[in-house]
């Protein structure tokens, strides 16, 4: 097994951060056709993969405020009666696909920090009778769940937004049955991002300046007990701002899917 340490970046403020984070996801959840530096809804899922009959399955508000930047549920290969923990769950849409995978036996699990994107997916939840999901006011790396509790555990675009990435793993992997898997997709680098950028929270915020170089990444996975089984890039992904598109260019940044094995 690689041993690595993910070291927080040193000069990030965490509440800073926290907050930046929750204002912008805010803003995903309560209006999701305003202007991001990122895609969000349909259009976007149906280019990563997301198959339309299945968006066309689940709530449709759930689908405008869809943030991701990969697909991942091939990976995951989500059985019926399986649980499933959603890491930053967001307004529900992957919740609400892994539910269809799960079916009337599953369950799935949704963990998010920010009020307003959990309350969103609970009211379309309840509107729309998916009964087996429950959403979880929680952060990523501390979540209320049983050690060797899940089947699988997904994110999307998320665990970049984590300030320390090493407990986001361990969590993942505490929860995970053994044999169970990770299936996630994220943002991450090519080249090590400089210190202007780690340090800098409205660049955490924006899915950038918290994204970690692949060898890291990769290693942070490892470390926590998990087996990388496939990693694949995303280029249908692309950010929108000529400033995001320049970080994009110089560093490397891209979106990946990966699928882990808690042995």
């Amino acid at each position: 097994m690689t041993t690595a340490t993910v070291v927080v970046e040193k000069s990030v403020n965490r509440i800073e951060l926290e907050q930046k984070v929750k204002d912008m996801y805010e803003q995903v959840a309560r209006d999701p056709f305003g202007e991001f530096h990122f895609e969000l809804g349909r259009a976007v899922a149906e280019r990563l993969g997301y198959p339309s009959a299945d968006l066309d399955r689940i709530p449709r508000e759930a689908v405008d405020s869809f943030a991701g930047v990969g697909f991942h549920f091939d990976l995951a290969a989500i059985e019926p009666g399986e649980t499933v923990l959603d890491l930053g769950s967001g307004s529900g849409m992957d919740s609400f696909i892994a539910a269809l995978r799960t079916g009337a036996n599953g369950k799935v699990l949704g963990v998010d920090m920010t009020d307003a994107q959990r309350e969103k997916a609970e009211r379309l939840r309840d509107r729309d009778g998916f009964t087996r999901i429950s959403y979880h006011k929680a952060y990523i790396e501390h979540t209320p769940f049983a050690d060797n509790s899940i089947d699988a555990v997904i994110s999307n675009g998320v665990i970049n937004l984590a300030a320390d990435k090493d407990a986001v793993f361990r969590e993942a992997a505490r929860v995970l049955k053994p044999g169970a898997r990770l299936a996630i997709s994220d943002i991450i680098t090519e080249k090590e991002l400089p210190e202007g950028v780690t340090c800098n929270a409205t660049l955490w915020a924006a899915c950038i300046g918290g994204a970690l170089q692949q060898d890291r990444y990769t290693d942070a996975i490892r470390a926590a007990g998990l087996r990388l089984v496939a990693l694949r890039s995303n280029p249908q992904y692309r950010f929108l701002t000529a400033s995001a598109q320049k970080a994009c260019a110089t560093y490397g940044v891209k979106s990946v899917s990966l699928l882990a094995i808690k042995d």
